[in-house]
């Protein structure tokens, strides 16, 4: 089957086509024919080699969420149940680049039956594939802050995509949003359910302390300022990062390092972002689609900024 991946890490230029066996779905497991595949940041990150070798061999096939259509279903396990999965479902799935069964920029997948969910109905397959990574981060992003109904959080990177499914799903568990957006943003934020928003910049801390002077109880960095943010955040709140930073040594404040990889076994969260879409709590955002031998420019594209919504790839 074709994998668009690389044999070592450097620029877009190394993704190239390849071919390699084809998978099939063991006990437990059933294999996805992907038709789309998100280009997010953490793909950019893998082909730099940022993340390092892994555990399976090159090449190195980057993607962490996948959509498309069952076509082999495995037999049940004690552990992992696949007989609520036929062949024709339309799912969408996570994916683990560097273990398991690898990227997701593969023509078929196979993936363990509580990784994956339908796909939300009236979504294309290329809208699907934009929900399971970044929104499993921004539930965990949410869950590990723990803050309640009334309380406030600060969100950084609003604009982006993860940063829009944390606002909106913020809104629905009841918490006050401040949101750092660039100007020409600002409607694409409030849209997703801010309260507030202030303009993008590294003195984001002060203009948030400028709205709530005693700081916010949690704040999610889905923009990576790590220190630039932190002051932004109330003494015992809660920031959440997404990059491993480990925070401030002596600081009042406590740094969740929020970890997807965590939640590849959570098909029942990733079922409820499905359900958050059909309730219109979540928009899923295609910004272009590409043919999987374009992933070179969609990452060039990626990494020249200003894309609202994911680039997707499609097989």
């Amino acid at each position: 089957m074709r994998v668009i991946g690389v044999t070592e890490f450097s620029g877009p230029e190394a993704l190239t086509v390849h071919e390699v066996p084809e998978p099939h779905a063991g006990p437990g497991e059933v294999r996805i024919a992907v038709k789309a595949a998100a280009v997010s940041p953490t793909d950019t990150n893998l082909v730099a080699g940022l993340y390092g070798t892994g555990e399976l061999p090159p090449p190195h096939v980057p993607g962490m969420d996948a959509a498309g259509v069952i076509d082999e279903v495995g037999e049940p396990t004690p552990d992992l149940d696949t007989s609520r999965w036929h062949v024709g479902d339309e799912v969408m799935a996570i994916a683990l680049p560097q273990r398991g069964h690898g990227g997701a920029y593969a023509e078929y997948l196979v993936a363990d039956a509580d990784s994956l969910a339908r796909i939300p109905a009236g979504a294309s397959l290329a809208q699907a594939s934009t929900l399971p990574m970044n929104g499993l981060t921004a539930v965990q992003a949410l869950d590990k802050l723990g803050l309640e109904p009334g309380q406030v959080l600060a969100v950084t990177g609003a604009a982006g995509t993860l940063g829009r499914y944390v606002i909106s799903l913020a809104e629905q568990r009841g918490l006050t949003v401040i949101a750092e957006a660039a100007d020409t943003d600002r409607d694409l934020v409030a849209a997703a359910g801010a309260n507030h928003i202030v303009a993008r910049g590294d003195d984001v801390a002060d203009k948030i302390r400028t709205i709530y002077p005693a700081g916010v109880d949690g704040l999610v960095d889905a923009a990576v300022q790590n220190e630039l943010a932190l002051p932004a955040v109330r003494p015992g709140g809660r920031l959440a990062t997404v990059r491993g930073w480990s925070g401030v040594p002596g600081s009042d404040v406590t740094v969740e390092r929020i970890m997807v990889f965590d939640d590849y076994h959570r098909g029942d969260t990733l079922d409820a972002l499905r359900r958050a879409v059909e309730d219109g709590v979540l928009t899923l955002h295609v910004a272009d689609t590409l043919p999987a031998e374009q992933a070179a420019d969609a990452h060039r594209r990626l990494a020249q900024g200003g894309t609202h919504g994911r680039l997707v790839l499609t097989f």
